[in-house]
């Protein structure tokens, strides 16, 4: 038990780096560090670098939340910790 618990929690660890990597670089590497190389490409009107700035990175952000349930949930399964595992375990 402690062996597949250990799994559970190494992968879910390297999903949320993963994710965080995903966000720094949206929003501190896209909109701060490349901002001036990115500005030369004009995204809705307005220079790419400042569009990732002030909406972009909140846009990746919402989109990795969704991202972590739907890995998380199919983790959970895989390791055998998902709600209806545990509704079915607890009813018994």
């Amino acid at each position: 038990m402690s062996e597949n618990s250990d799994n559970y929690w190494k992968e879910n660890v390297r999903l949320v780096l993963k994710l965080l990597a995903i966000w720094f670089i949206a929003s501190f590497g896209m909109g701060i560090l490349f901002v001036d190389w990115l500005n030369q490409f004009q995204f809705f009107g307005f220079p790419f670098g400042f569009w990732m700035a002030q909406q972009g990175a909140i846009y990746v952000f919402v989109v990795l939340i969704f991202v972590y349930v739907f890995k998380m949930n199919k983790l959970d399964k895989k390791f055998g910790v998902d709600e209806e595992e545990m509704m079915d375990e607890g009813s018994e």
